[in-house]
């Protein structure tokens, strides 16, 4: 499967976890966030220094989450997409989204062995309004 058919399988999916969304308007994981919300997914923010943003209860990791995930989408450093990745496997994610600048080889591995769809270095919103 190309990066276009599993862009287009992930968007179909309405539930995405944001791993490092900030409250700060400007940055880029709070309006790429919101413009999800806006567009009908249910987004749910994952920020432990934080427990709301933007009027959504936010969650200080993926292991707190109670409710099903489709999407694990990552704003974080390349550095630190493993653990992450390791949790969204272990929560039954459907799916890796790794931002612009946002890669990692090895999770990207584990994650497709554990039979998730992932993207690395794009963005969810841009590739949304290309689709739409």
């Amino acid at each position: 499967m190309n990066d276009i058919d599993i862009i287009a399988k992930i968007l179909k999916m309405k539930t995405i976890a944001v791993v490092g969304f900030s409250p700060k308007k400007e940055r880029p994981s709070h309006y790429v966030s919101m413009y999800m919300k806006d567009n009908g997914y249910a987004v749910i923010p994952v920020n432990p220094g934080h427990k709301e943003i933007a009027g959504m209860t936010c969650y200080p990791d993926l292991e707190s989450i109670p409710e099903q995930v489709d999407v694990v989408d990552i704003f974080r450093r390349s550095e630190f997409v493993l653990p992450i990745v390791d949790s969204a496997i272990s929560m039954g994610a459907k799916a890796i989204w790794m931002q612009d600048r946002v890669f990692h080889e090895d999770a990207a591995q584990k994650a497709k062995d554990a039979g998730l769809l992932v993207i690395m270095d794009n963005c969810i919103l841009r590739q949304h309004r290309l689709i739409n």
